[in-house]
């Protein structure tokens, strides 16, 4: 089993509230925006990151981390990107992608709003965790941990704080 702490569009923002949860969890994941190479240095120095890149990020992040990433973490099929839209509404691209990779979870961010859907249509759990960092209309921000065993996901949290 691992506790993945899931976060998006940090913006160069990191603060102590973000580490504890950092620190709680197995693996973090990044679906970009990153914003600065000091957020991908605390994180990782504290434990293992997947990211991609963002559109804000700069180009030595983006040699740094892909566009997209799929892999498999504890028998589960992720996808992940930065833009990716939302069920029935994706962005350009993602539907062939995603019926052509098949992941059991798809993750982006981009719009700063908080969304977690099985889109039924392409048979995945839709999980964009909304925004982390302090740039944006979002009033509240947001990440979302869960855990991943043998194939399933179970225990998923969304944790809100204060901007």
């Amino acid at each position: 089993m691992k506790k993945i702490l899931l976060l998006s569009d940090t913006h160069g923002y990191i603060d102590d509230h973000m580490m504890k949860y950092v620190n709680e969890s197995d693996e973090v994941w990044h679906a970009g925006d990153i914003g600065s190479v000091e957020v991908i240095d605390t994180i990782s120095n504290k434990k293992p990151l997947r990211a991609v890149y963002g559109n804000i990020d700069s180009a030595e992040l983006r040699v740094s981390f892909p566009k997209d990433l799929v892999f498999i973490c504890e028998g589960v099929d992720v996808f992940m990107t930065h833009i990716g839209g939302r069920p029935s509404h994706y962005a350009k691209g993602i539907s062939q992608q995603l019926k052509s990779v098949q992941p059991k979870i798809f993750i982006c961010g981009h719009s700063h709003i908080l969304k977690i859907q099985f889109d039924k249509t392409h048979q995945v759990l839709f999980i964009n965790p909304g925004a982390m960092g302090k740039q944006g209309f979002h009033k509240v921000r947001t990440m979302v941990r869960f855990e991943l065993s043998k194939g399933e996901v179970n225990n998923m949290e969304v944790i809100e704080v204060k901007r």
